[in-house]
């Protein structure tokens, strides 16, 4: 039953027994094959961590003129809410991949959940919603979506949890003022966020990177 859910994946598997994994939402757009390349500049390979980075459905995406690609969710500019109904399916099909992990013996608190833009918005959706503690979130150059519907509908199990927020100070896509109020807002709901920004625009630098790989390490 999962399998037909299931969505397609890359796995890179650790050199010794699994001791946790990593499980990393791309941009829109993009595939899983984006963020690869941030496995071994991480530099974490003693923590034995199994990294999974799921290609998200093809669907119109408005802004593009409605040409199909892969995206977790479409939008509208200026809209705070939109997109909602995708962002309730991908989360569906994220969460199957958290329980596969956990069926396969991993714990939930030997899990983070990570992604970039698109990817960090469904990371924070789901993250904060899984009824079983899971190690942190990542959400990098991203917001959370619907702070209202977040307040309502996250669980007791993963208050407080972790959560690494990193920002491009120049990020012409998601302005990072709008990363900020998502921090202030999971502030308010007490959870534990470590918050960077960056010389840069939307994307990632190495000093972002070393700085997550620590918050791995100290989540795991």
């Amino acid at each position: 039953m999962i399998l037909q859910i299931m969505l397609d994946h890359i796995l890179i598997e650790p050199d010794q027994p699994t001791a946790g994994a990593v499980i990393f939402l791309h941009g829109l757009g993009a595939d899983g094959h984006d963020f690869e390349p941030i496995v071994p500049e991480l530099k974490i390979d003693d923590l034995n961590l199994r990294f999974i980075f799921p290609h998200a459905p093809e669907r119109a995406i408005t802004i593009n003129n409605g040409e199909t690609m892969r995206a977790w969710y479409d939008f509208v500019p200026h809209s705070e809410t939109s997109g909602a109904e995708d962002i309730k399916a991908s989360a569906q099909l994220i969460q199957a991949l958290i329980q596969d992990q956990m069926d396969q013996g991993i714990a939930p608190n030997k899990i983070i959940l990570a992604g970039f833009s698109q990817g960090g918005v469904m990371a924070l959706e789901v993250g904060l919603r899984q009824p079983t503690r899971i190690a942190g979130v990542v959400g990098l150059s991203t917001y959370l979506h619907d702070a209202n519907a977040t307040e309502r509908e996250r669980t007791d199990a993963n208050l407080g949890i972790p959560i690494f927020l990193g920002h491009g100070r120049m990020d012409p896509m998601i302005p990072i003022m709008r990363a900020a109020t998502s921090r202030e807002n999971l502030i308010r709901m007490a959870y534990d966020v470590e918050w960077h920004d960056y010389p840069m625009g939307h994307q990632v630098c190495m000093e972002e990177i070393e700085d997550l790989a620590q918050f791995i390490r100290r989540c795991l």
